[in-house]
């Protein structure tokens, strides 16, 4: 198995996307400082599975992305590809060639590929066990590794020798075995815990379920009991309905008399028309005479309806005045008794208002009697303080003599 090809895009200083053939022999890679070599591993560690940001010389995943200069614009993801000949089929795999890619983007999604297929980190790790090419293995050392190989530091040198030798891959599905067996363990812990929650609850369920079934009996009873209703209240409406039907035939039996009388009727109607007929023929002549004397009349009779018309308008305009008087009269009487309310509040408000004045007056009385004593006070206090004056004044010269 031999690394033939990385192509790097995105990848820290990498803004352009590159490719390094590995050809036969010994391929170095030379620059001055700070021109991108170690970033060249850095990225063959990243795509065989590195997670730690710290290997990567970096603070945080996001910043081994091309983060753009004065001219270009920052990258949206980080690719790196690393293809391997397994013409040997040191790899198990029944390819030839096999290429594995890593993506990182900057909204935090990343995936792995193979042969540019989709996959997980762990088949990356578990195609390249015992080949010692990995992330950690002794296919990539650098300078500050040998200083620990050296030095022993956190068994590195064990590691190697075990990475090697083709330990390392049994010693990780060991570790795995023993995570597995631990998860089972707590599985199974948490399985007695359920059992004795469920054990626990186990009484109030039987009572729970005893309920359910008395539900279950009552929506029976309860169900039969109103298909019986149900079946009484058809027997009553189809009872009913019988009457109805009864009275209906009854209807229809009186509707029949009834046209029969109503069609005998309109004979007598239609004989009655013949002769009202010869009757109109005969007062022909009479009615001309007579047309003067209904004209006359009919308008008499006007002059009666619009004399009735307004004596209606009369009787109901007095009416109407009679309520309104009679409802001013209320209100009349309302307004009297409101007075009357009035003027004895007025009287009682007098009569306050002179016991008030009466102890206004004793007050402001006082209030003299006071300010008389208040001025009597003050003339003394006056007289007090000229005699201390004058005392002090003495007894001052008495000492200055």
């Amino acid at each position: 198995m031999q690394l033939t090809k990385l192509e790097i895009k995105g990848f820290k200083s990498f803004g352009d996307k590159i490719t390094i053939n590995f050809d036969d022999g010994v391929t170095g890679i030379v620059g001055p400082n700070g021109c991108g070599k170690s970033n060249v591993v850095d990225a063959i560690r990243w795509v065989l599975g590195e997670q730690s940001t710290r290997a990567l010389r970096s603070e945080k995943m996001e910043n081994i992305i091309f983060n753009g200069t004065k001219n270009r614009k920052a990258a949206n993801l980080a690719e790196v590809s690393l293809t391997f000949d397994n013409t040997r089929n040191i790899l198990p795999t029944e390819f030839s060639q096999v290429t594995v890619t890593r993506k990182l983007y900057r909204t935090g999604d990343s995936e792995y590929r193979l042969n540019d297929v989709q996959c997980r980190l762990k088949d990356i790790t578990d195609l390249f066990l015992d080949t010692g090419i990995g992330a950690d293995s002794y296919s990539i050392i650098e300078l500050k590794m040998i200083d620990e190989i050296i030095t022993n530091k956190e068994g590195s040198r064990r590691n190697l020798f075990e990475e090697a030798s083709g330990i390392s891959k049994y010693k990780l599905r060991k570790k795995q075995t023993f995570n597995k067996l631990k998860d089972t363990e707590a599985d199974l812990e948490r399985v007695d815990d359920l059992l004795f929650e469920i054990e626990k609850n186990l009484k109030t369920l039987e009572n729970q379920a005893k309920k359910t079934e008395r539900y279950y009996k009552l929506r029976d009873q309860y169900k039969s009991l109103s298909i019986t209703l149900a079946s009484f209240r058809i027997a009553s409406f189809s009872e009913a309905l019988g009457k109805i039907e009864e009275q209906e035939q009854k209807h229809r039996t009186e509707k029949l008399g009834i046209v029969t009388e109503i069609d005998k009727l309109e004979a007598i109607v239609q004989q009655q028309k013949l002769d009202s007929i010869t009757k109109e023929k005969n007062l022909s002549v009479q009615q001309k005479a007579t047309n003067e004397y209904v004209s006359k009349i009919r308008a008499y009779e006007s002059e009666k309806k619009i004399k009735n018309e307004h004596l209606k308008f009369q009787q109901d305009k007095e009416t109407r005045l009679n309520e309104e008087l009679e409802k001013d009269r209320g209100q009349l009487n309302h307004i009297f008794y409101n007075l009357k309310r009035l003027a004895e509040e007025k009287a009682q408000e007098d009569e306050n208002l002179q016991t008030i004045q009466h102890l206004v007056a004793d007050m402001k009385l006082a209030v003299d009697d006071l300010r008389e004593q208040q001025t009597g006070a003050r003339n003394e206090l006056n007289e007090l303080t000229s005699i201390n004056n004058r005392l002090q004044g003495q007894v001052y010269k008495a000492e200055k003599d």
